[in-house]
């Protein structure tokens, strides 16, 4: 029997425990490695070569989707489950699109993730239902640009247009042009609807703390 070696990466010592644990029972999965944010990851992968990585999204020093796409780069044929708490649509497609095998929300890791670690290892992708229907749910929606994300961010930040100008080095009119325009993209009544729609939908983080 194959045994399918993994790594985990989480900057939450207890989740990392909860998967340990969750892996000790299994006959053919080894727990070979771990990881508290993407940089380490990088380092562990080059180390141990896992057959999957378990890889949570944000963390510090470095996310999981560049550590995804670092990794990726160096050995192509690397695999990725991303763990994580949120079903946005905007978060698992860039996940997929970096090359995640498979998508599971950390809720349903007893349910799921045995399943999607084996699928995986046999090079199958899989994403949680849930996810799969907000990805699907907005397929047709106009993505936002670089910099509407970019003034999305700073009006998350409770900065003002003025403000917002400034600090992009852009006049206050261009400003209210990018917000009319990610009002449209988004659906959103305003700015604070515009802002809890991007942050459900995983365009623009959670703040640290809050997942």
């Amino acid at each position: 029997m194959s045994i399918i070696r993994i790594l985990s990466v989480d900057d939450h010592p207890i989740l990392r425990q909860g998967l340990a644990a969750i892996i000790a029972n299994e006959a053919d999965m080894e727990l070979v490695a771990e990881a508290s944010n993407g940089r380490e990851a990088i380092d562990q992968f080059r180390l141990v070569r896992p057959d999957i990585v378990l890889i949570d999204v944000q963390m510090p020093v470095m996310e999981g989707i560049e550590a995804i796409m670092a990794v990726r780069a160096e050995f192509p044929s690397a695999r990725f489950i991303v763990l994580t708490t949120y079903a946005g649509d905007a978060l698992a497609r860039r996940a997929l699109q970096a090359g995640a095998y498979g998508y599971v929300l950390k809720g349903l890791l007893r349910k799921d993730l045995l399943t999607t670690i084996r699928a995986a290892y046999r090079g199958v992708k899989t994403i949680d239902q849930e996810v799969a229907n907000q990805i699907a749910g907005h397929t047709a929606d106009d993505v936002l640009s670089d910099r509407e994300v970019d003034v999305l961010k700073l009006i998350a930040g409770g900065n003002s247009n003025k403000r917002v100008a400034a600090h992009l080095a852009i006049t206050e009119e261009t400003v209210k042009g990018h917000v009319k325009n990610i009002l449209g993209k988004l659906g959103a009544h305003d700015r604070t609807h515009a802002v809890t729609l991007a942050l459900t939908r995983g365009i623009l983080p959670f703040p640290r703390g809050t997942e």
